[in-house]
């Protein structure tokens, strides 16, 4: 693993190989398959939004629990990246196809500390992220560009991530997808003792409580 950046002074950093690419690969493979064993056309997964150029298909942990227990098990690996205790939030994959691009946006409460971890491109070619270089207010504005805030362009191979603070800091992937398609996952914690508390594990359940059976 090979840390380019410094996340406590710049709010994002680029990591080569945050996991391996074979165990990304394998990840993408899973999903593929079951997907399509489930007989469910992958337009069901389709999901729009403001920051979309188009509509893109989308799985969430919810609907899919791998996700759920690769966002836990990255979890020792962000805190130490990031130098903080954190508890999960959230996560979910996202397959762009050719031309599409992510509208520079902020994010939710939810996204304190975020990953963008890029799982394949059908066409090997690293498509980057762009993250701002200096932190905004949280605002709701989304934005089809920059502006004349700097920012950086961080390119990804299979297995890389960039690790960045997903509220003040604005973000997005402005040029468009240069390959036929391209794979992502996108993970979020939060500190367990800071004002975003309430929304780890998505706010659904208290890691804290007593289990009995």
């Amino acid at each position: 693993m090979k840390i380019e950046g410094d996340y406590q002074r710049d709010g994002f950093a680029l990591v080569e190989g945050a996991v391996p690419a074979v165990v990304a690969n394998a990840l993408l493979r899973q999903v593929h398959t079951d997907l399509h064993r489930s007989g469910t056309p992958l337009d069901q997964f389709s999901r729009s939004s403001s920051i979309l150029s188009r509509a893109a298909v989308e799985l969430s942990a919810a609907q899919y629990t791998p996700l759920a227990t690769f966002l836990w098990g990255l979890t020792p690996l962000m805190a130490q990246l990031t130098a903080r205790d954190l508890v999960p939030t959230y996560d979910y994959f996202r397959l762009y196809r050719k031309g599409d691009i992510c509208r520079v946006h902020a994010d939710r409460p939810a996204c304190e500390h975020s990953m963008s971890l890029t799982l394949g491109y059908s066409d090997d070619i690293p498509w980057p992220l762009e993250v701002a270089r200096t932190p905004t207010p949280p605002e709701p504005d989304v934005e089809m560009d920059f502006g004349d805030q700097p920012f950086a362009s961080l390119a990804m191979q299979p297995g890389d991530a960039v690790v960045y603070q997903g509220i003040p800091y604005r973000h997005g992937r402005t040029m468009p997808n240069p390959n036929a398609w391209s794979a992502h996952l996108f993970l979020h914690w939060v500190a367990p003792d800071g004002p975003n508390a309430g929304q780890a594990f998505d706010g659904k359940m208290d890691g804290r409580q007593d289990v009995r059976f």
